[in-house]
């Protein structure tokens, strides 16, 4: 297991353990917490670098979590993390099942993504470093299976509720589009489901999509994160052609002082929920086994 430290890798290997299986967990922190992985062994590994002399084991599969996973950051960075520690990660454990973790960032971002099946990415063209680093990540990989998770969400997460929280002002959660547009989402039980069925079989290769068992309306989901939250609070929306040139200029003034933090706005961020963005599960189902449960927020207080 790789990116073991992580959200969605320190869920992954918890479930492994609690299933039985072996599991070596590796990530670029130097230490976790055992509880963390489930209480496997770990090892700190920088996936630039060569697998730790101290492994020796057979691996069968490889379920590939790490990766650099901002929006904002020098592109040089980013690719290397997700592109040449993709193939360093595959390269390490010759003959064993691959499977990897990339995004759904990797359809295009300029067009509303409908229902999405997996044979519509990658695309030629992409907004940041991230999503064409993760296209370029899935092509290099010769035999794999690929998972395509869209906006991950769950107990450990990282990214989607604290951005959503942090754009709560004055109580109003700003947001952008109607309101009413469609979005596919994946709690982070569901992709860890994935990744295991994608580890045991039936399948050792393919794209496969991956979120909960329906869109939903994104007006719903965040009304349904303020009221887990107990946050007092009413989505506000304002359109994208007002939006994505104030994101712009935000980027340029990070860019200009090379701030080290990420500016509030970018253009990713902006037009990532804007439209619909919603994916085609049927292969996972079909091909995987896969079983999602719907979208919900019950219990995120506490995350």
């Amino acid at each position: 297991m790789t990116g073991a430290s992580g959200f969605v890798g320190g869920a992954v290997c918890r479930a492994a353990v609690a299933r039985g299986w072996t599991v070596w967990a590796f990530g670029r922190r130097p230490r976790v917490d055992g509880g963390h992985v489930g209480g496997a062994p770990y090892t700190s590994w920088d996936l630039l670098g060569p697998r730790p002399v101290t492994f020796a084991g057979k691996v069968d599969v490889v379920i590939h979590c790490a990766g650099s996973v901002t929006d904002w950051g020098p592109p040089r960075d980013i690719w290397a993390a997700n592109v040449d520690g993709t193939r360093n990660a595959a390269a390490a454990f010759p003959g064993a099942r691959f499977v990897h973790v990339s995004t759904a960032s990797v359809y295009d971002p300029f067009r509303p993504t409908v229902m999405a099946s997996e044979e519509a990415a990658p695309v030629g063209r992409y907004v940041n470093a991230y999503g064409a680093s993760k296209a370029a990540a899935e092509r290099c990989l010769e035999r794999a299976v690929i998972l395509r998770p869209h906006a991950v969400y769950g107990r450990g997460d990282t990214t989607l509720l604290p951005r959503v929280l942090g754009a709560v002002r004055g109580g109003r959660l700003l947001a952008v589009g109607d309101g009413r547009q469609r979005i596919s989402l994946t709690s982070v039980d569901n992709l860890v489901q994935a990744c295991l069925l994608a580890a045991e079989g039936p399948v050792d290769h393919g794209v496969f999509n991956v979120t909960d068992a329906e869109p939903v309306v994104l007006d719903d989901a965040l009304r349904a994160i303020l009221g887990e939250r107990g946050i007092d609070a009413e989505p506000y929306y304002l359109p994208l052609t007002l939006v994505d040139p104030l994101a712009a200029v935000a980027e340029t003034v990070s860019r200009l002082f090379r701030r080290p933090r990420p500016p509030r706005l970018t253009r990713y961020a902006a037009g990532h929920l804007a439209v619909e963005r919603t994916l085609d599960i049927t292969a996972a189902r079909t091909r995987l086994g896969y079983h999602p449960s719907g979208t919900s927020f019950g219990g995120s207080a506490d995350w």
